[in-house]
């Protein structure tokens, strides 16, 4: 059964890796020049409607709605408003590679809702970090970047606290409540903060897209966002908190490689195997100690 489990959730998570490593690029390439905030809440609202026709609230309390609506705010709202933001400063491999603290935030915020020490999820989750580190083959104008990184990292704590929240929320009492049933509330949070930082942002006025951009963004929103973040959010209940931590950078590698032969941008290959491989192993270890 345990076996089953974690095949599952390793299949939905490295699904959902596999759909999120080809959207860096895109963003990067065909989204720079529209407002941030309106593209999130886009995003947002295009995975909500994906979902919409699968809402079963039926026994679902309303404490739950509330918590599902607030976790939805952090890990989709803010993360997306500070992630989409930051590919004014950085290239989309740079966006990739500068996510790899994300273990680290899952791991930490795990342990402290958790209040104890566990070495084992710590461990791989710094593991997943050098992996990634070991990716990066040179840092752009740290003068440009800066406010790329800092708004990167607000955004991969974001994403942290949602991916750590709703597992607990979900595995506490509604084990047997299906993902599918409720998430689209977790959009519905996301969007209605996404809507009023666009709103604040004064993002409403530039409604003016290419033809390429209007099917980047439905791809982007039914696909990435939608599929990806129910199948990301799946996994985290099906896997433990190790490997969650680990498989936040499996994307890194991913993204960087998509964005080579795909967008034509420069890395060192050698070094993207090597950090690859090193993640992979960092799952390989969590899972065997357990």
């Amino acid at each position: 059964m345990r076996s089953r489990s974690f095949t599952s959730g390793i299949s939905s998570l490295l699904g959902a890796s596999l759909l999120w490593a080809f959207s860096f690029g895109l963003i990067g390439t065909c989204l720079t020049d529209l407002n941030p905030f309106m593209v999130a809440w886009i995003r947002l609202t295009l995975s909500f409607l994906l979902f919409l026709p699968l809402l079963r609230l039926r026994g679902v309390g309303g404490v739950l709605i509330l918590k599902l609506l607030a976790i939805g705010a952090v890990q989709y709202g803010v993360m997306y408003v500070a992630y989409i933001q930051a590919y004014q400063y950085l290239q989309g491999h740079e966006v990739a590679l500068f996510t790899i603290l994300t273990p680290l935030y899952v791991a930490v915020l795990h342990l402290i809702g958790r209040r104890e020490w566990q070495q084992r999820v710590f461990v791989a989750a710094l593991v997943a970090v050098l992996g990634a580190a070991a990716i990066v083959f040179c840092l752009p104008d740290r003068a440009v970047a800066l406010r790329g990184i800092v708004l990167l990292q607000m955004a991969n704590v974001a994403f942290a606290f949602g991916q750590v929240a709703y597992r607990h929320v979900m595995q506490k009492g509604h084990a047997r409540l299906r993902d599918k049933d409720v998430f689209a509330v977790l959009f519905a949070g996301g969007l209605l903060l996404a809507a009023a930082v666009c709103t604040a942002g004064g993002g409403w006025h530039a409604w003016s897209f290419s033809r390429t951009q209007v099917w980047v963004l439905l791809y982007l929103g039914l696909v990435p966002s939608g599929i990806g973040f129910f199948l990301w959010n799946r996994g985290t209940r099906l896997v433990n908190h190790g490997t969650l931590a680990v498989m936040n950078n499996i994307k890194i590698p991913l993204a960087v490689f998509a964005s080579i032969v795909l967008f034509k941008e420069q890395a060192d290959l050698i070094r993207l195997l090597v950090g690859g491989g090193v993640m992979l192993g960092a799952v390989w270890m969590c899972e065997r100690q357990r």
